[in-house]
């Protein structure tokens, strides 16, 4: 069974952590989640959408989204600003046909407000883009990679990697990998635009996903080491 720790007593361990300064700092898992038990997805909380359906299926949490939404956003337990967030993610093809080249799925971090870092991949495009959104709802695309081989198609498993990490103060170095291949590495200069602490991941659609079915598994949420 997963590690589990409240935001509490995760804010407590990352405040006694050494501050890291280097770009390339080790990362160490703190919290793992394999979805296995009805207890183990119930640590998963919904963090932003509406009509949103979620129950468990072949050691996954499934998310189906209703009527009139774009994107269901879950959370983990932890909190923090320099993270990394994994999570093996899937659209599967209960997502209607003329809808499945549109929905993405995501994992994010230093969300809150409506604000986060999106690494978001579309599986049927094979398109990657790396996103901040700020809290007023404009997107600002950090990078995009088409035609991508390592995106997969449908039913098939995307495992998503997004690591942010303050290298100097304001700045933040962004590390996106899918399917353990590297496709993003992005310094943003302007990275105390987000205030948001929380790590989680989505499924959804820029103008509406309703019908959208996606899972989600093996989430493993890491910091850097202090060593």
């Amino acid at each position: 069974m997963g590690l589990r720790l409240t935001a509490v007593s995760l804010a407590v361990f990352l405040a006694s952590l050494a501050v890291v300064s280097g770009a390339g700092a080790a990362m160490i898992g703190i919290y793992r989640n394999g979805m296995e038990t009805t207890a183990q997805r119930a640590q998963l909380v919904k963090l932003s959408g509406r009509n949103c359906a979620r129950g468990g299926i072949d050691d996954a949490l499934r998310v189906v989204i209703g009527k009139r939404a774009r994107e269901c956003a879950y959370r983990t337990p932890v909190v923090g600003r320099d993270l990394e967030i994994a999570a093996t993610e899937r659209l599967l093809s209960g997502t209607p046909k003329k809808l499945q080249r549109k929905v993405f799925l995501s994992v994010v971090l230093r969300a809150g407000g409506g604000a986060r870092y999106q690494l978001a991949v579309f599986p049927v495009q094979r398109k990657v883009q790396l996103r901040k959104v700020l809290g007023d709802g404009t997107i600002r695309y950090l990078a995009i990679v088409k035609n991508e081989s390592a995106v997969r198609g449908i039913n098939r498993a995307n495992k998503l990697r997004l690591s942010a990490v303050n290298v100097d103060p304001g700045q933040c170095r962004l590390l996106a990998s899918v399917g353990g291949k590297r496709v993003v590495d992005f310094i943003d200069a302007r990275a105390g635009e987000l205030s948001g602490r929380a790590s989680g991941f989505s499924v959804g659609s820029a103008k509406g996903a309703t019908g959208a079915v996606a899972s989600f598994d093996d989430v493993v949420v890491r910091v850097p080491s202090p060593f």
